[in-house]
């Protein structure tokens, strides 16, 4: 097990949103803007990294019987720093996002990882796998967010880029439009995933095959 290896799986091949279809909640709720989207992904991210070190560093010390609601405190510890953060200093994107701040508490990536794998491995590994799952379900929210903000309101980031003769698509900023735009990327990302385990199996099968004639010479 590499950290380069954990590092980069949570960004594609076990994607917390198109591939394990997790966290549908904010997922759904907070992505109407690529900034909304950027927001609630980044402040994941940091609980998930936080609490991935802790649980990691206390795994040791934590009896079986407790270690759920253990984790639990933990997580809500940082989520706590968050809110209060965001409160203080980024005002218009802590009211848009709303109770979706502090609802990470619960959000099942974060207490997830903690249980699966921070409880279970090192520091590195721990701190690789958050920044990695973090990644991917930042990526997955600014994906979503971005396309509902350029169909929905014809800007991306609130930067016009139709120009004021675009008839924006409403139902893409409504929950419809949501569901519309997560099935339509998970499509994507399904289709794309098939296909290169495709092509993985045939360059195994070809070199395989190479070997088995260079084996048949000898």
């Amino acid at each position: 097990m590499s950290f380069n290896k954990e590092l980069i799986k949570g960004i594609w091949k076990e994607n917390p949103v198109f591939i394990l279809v997790l966290g549908m909640c904010p997922v759904l709720a907070v992505t109407t803007s690529a900034i909304n989207g950027l927001g609630m992904g980044v402040a994941t991210t940091f609980v998930l990294i936080c609490s991935n070190i802790v649980v990691s560093i206390i795994r040791s010390y934590v009896p079986d019987r407790v270690r759920i609601p253990v984790f639990i405190v933990v997580i809500a510890s940082f989520v706590t720093i968050v809110d209060l953060t965001m409160s203080g200093y980024f005002r218009g994107l802590y009211h848009a996002l709303g109770l979706f701040i502090p609802l990470i508490v619960v959000n099942c990536i974060i207490l997830g990882r903690a249980e699966a794998f921070a409880s279970k491995k090192s520091i590195p590994l721990s701190i690789a796998d958050a920044v990695g799952m973090g990644a991917g379900f930042t990526l997955a929210l600014v994906m979503l967010g971005g396309v509902r903000e350029i169909f929905g309101n014809g800007t991306i980031f609130d930067f016009s880029i139709f120009g004021s003769g675009f008839e924006p698509v409403l139902v893409m900023i409504l929950p419809p439009g949501a569901f519309l735009t997560l099935g339509v990327l998970t499509g994507v990302f399904s289709a794309i995933e098939k296909y290169r385990s495709k092509e993985w199996r045939k360059y195994v099968s070809q070199d395989l095959g190479k070997t088995a004639v260079v084996r048949e010479r000898l």
